[in-house]
């Protein structure tokens, strides 16, 4: 993913502005654009969206759901069970774990 400073100097470059026509654009300095592009100042999301509106450019956000590698499956069904037998059906499980490590360690 990119930081707010890269996503602004690739934006510049596509549109061939140097960082002082940039700034002159957004009424700043070169120097507060500089500092944007190396990451020394993060900026709002406001103002990020507005330097890219400057070059014609829109800021989108998005989201999207994090895969953790959880069987959404088996949590589904878990839940279904009352937290008292959800405990039951762990504790069995964990019995079972330990009865194979026996039986692995012989």
């Amino acid at each position: 993913m990119a930081t707010p400073g890269q996503l602004l100097r690739d934006a510049r470059r596509r549109h061939g502005l140097t960082q002082q026509q940039l700034a002159m654009r957004a009424r700043t300095s070169q120097a507060a654009i500089s500092r944007i592009e190396r990451g020394l100042v993060s900026p709002s999301v406001g103002m990020l969206a507005q330097l890219l509106d400057l070059m014609g450019e829109e800021l989108t956000l998005d989201a999207a759901p994090i895969d953790y590698g959880h069987d959404r499956t088996i949590l589904r069904e878990n839940l279904r069970h009352e937290p008292a037998a959800r405990i039951r059906r762990q504790a069995a499980w964990a019995n079972q774990v330990r009865s194979f490590q026996r039986a692995v360690r012989g």
